[in-house]
């Protein structure tokens, strides 16, 4: 499954809950710019395998030859595994994160599909590793850069974008059920508003959970512009961002209670 949307709308914790509904073990390859093979599948313990070397070859009565030394060094035992092949080779069912595929490029991609599509992966010195069980595969995209054709045919697609008020409430009194129903639903007016600007970084859903917390470490039981300008930082991440929103949004918390379809 192939999910994409802004980031900060729970693309990852989908991928958690799946796994906690399943009951299965959760394994993450977190995706970045430069993420190779070796990060992703395996590399061999070079450190190890110098060091079975050494042990090996202590005295001449005893040194054995490079046949036997190479194939001991090769062994499952000199192996580190990555999430991909520990997602191929687990004996018990797993959920395998692609955490933000957008990042790697498409050399990446045509590697995963390789892997993806028999859900086995190759080693020269040990042969062909296939899946016991298949995992769920699910990959997050930011859609910060097209995927290719190929992923997307292989994948079901889900687009997840921000909850309306009425749910990302639900999801905030679930993580802070303390909160207020009034002020919870405030604070996600605010939060909505907020991600109305033009800003380099949104709110996300996790930041008004932040929020929430915070409001009631705080004791507050109104959001009125003082109590905003005391926690903007805890949604607000960048220095011009803040300016627009106390500009936009602070000098209306002053006023009445917000309206989220006037808000703009």
């Amino acid at each position: 499954m192939l999910v994409e949307g802004p980031a900060g709308v729970g693309k990852t914790e989908l991928a958690k809950a799946l796994s906690r509904a399943t009951e299965r073990h959760l394994i993450r390859l977190q995706c970045y710019e430069g993420l190779d093979e070796a990060k992703a599948l395996y590399e061999w313990n070079y450190r190890k395998q110098l060091l079975r070397i050494q042990a090996e070859s202590g005295t001449d009565a005893e040194r054995a030859s490079w046949e036997a030394v190479h194939g001991d060094i090769f062994a499952e035992e000199f192996l580190l595994t990555r999430p991909l092949l520990q997602a191929i080779a687990s004996t018990e069912p797993v959920v395998l994160l692609i955490d933000e595929i957008d990042k790697t490029d498409q050399e990446f991609e045509a590697m995963l599909l390789e892997v993806l599509s028999d859900f086995q992966i190759s080693i020269p010195e040990l042969g062909v590793i296939e899946a016991r069980t298949h995992p769920i595969v699910v990959l997050t995209s930011n859609n910060s850069r097209e995927l290719t054709e190929a992923l997307k045919r292989r994948c079901l697609y889900l687009w997840l974008d921000y909850p309306e008020v009425e749910r990302e409430m639900e999801i905030v009194r679930l993580h802070s059920p303390e909160i207020d129903e009034r002020l919870a639903r405030r604070l996600v007016e605010v939060v909505h508003m907020v991600r109305q600007l033009d800003l380099k970084k949104p709110p996300s859903i996790a930041e008004s959970i932040d929020w929430a917390r915070a409001l009631l470490l705080l004791g507050a039981d109104d959001l009125d512009s003082s109590v905003f300008e005391r926690t903007m930082s805890i949604i607000v991440k960048h220095r011009t961002d803040m300016d627009l929103v106390a500009e936009r949004v602070g000098v209306k918390l002053g006023g009445a209670r917000l309206d989220v379809e006037t808000a703009g």
